[in-house]
């Protein structure tokens, strides 16, 4: 991170000290699960699907494992539900070959799994690690 970046985040983080996450998560895993259902989808809408997922597949282990389908009908109601599921799989595989079970707390590495990209990879080293990042929504880069 530049140097003029590190000073804004400092000024965001003075002026807004109590931000927190509003996906529920008590694992990076999950939290990394929740970010990539979040794509086109609310936060609430997010936090009524976890719940019975992570019952299920709350490990990289057991979402490697898992059936697609049942995984589809879980996260059904989110949008784009198949494309999630594949990322969900997909991405927990790669964690469980790549990383011995464990998200990686790095930037470049996060983004190596499918279905992350520099938003969501924020969003889990920021919540999950409290490694500092801008996370910045699509809509407002492009209006930047």
């Amino acid at each position: 991170m530049s140097t003029q970046a590190r000073a804004i985040y400092r000024g965001l983080t003075k002026t807004y000290p109590d931000v927190r996450c509003e996906l529920d998560f008590e694992t990076p895993f999950q939290l990394l699960c929740a970010t990539v259902l979040s794509a086109q989808c609310t936060d609430k809408r997010v936090n009524m699907v976890t719940p019975r997922l992570f019952k299920k597949f709350g490990t990289p282990k057991k979402m490697a494992g898992a059936n697609l389908e049942v995984i589809e009908d879980l996260i059904r109601s989110t949008g784009f539900f198949r494309g999630k599921a594949q990322s969900l799989k997909s991405l927990s595989m790669k964690i469980m070959e790549d990383y011995g079970g464990q998200v990686p707390a790095d930037l470049n590495e996060l983004v190596k799994l499918r279905g992350v990209g520099r938003k969501t990879a924020n969003v889990v080293l920021g919540h999950a690690f409290d490694i500092p990042g801008i996370t910045v929504d699509t809509h407002f880069g492009r209006l930047s």
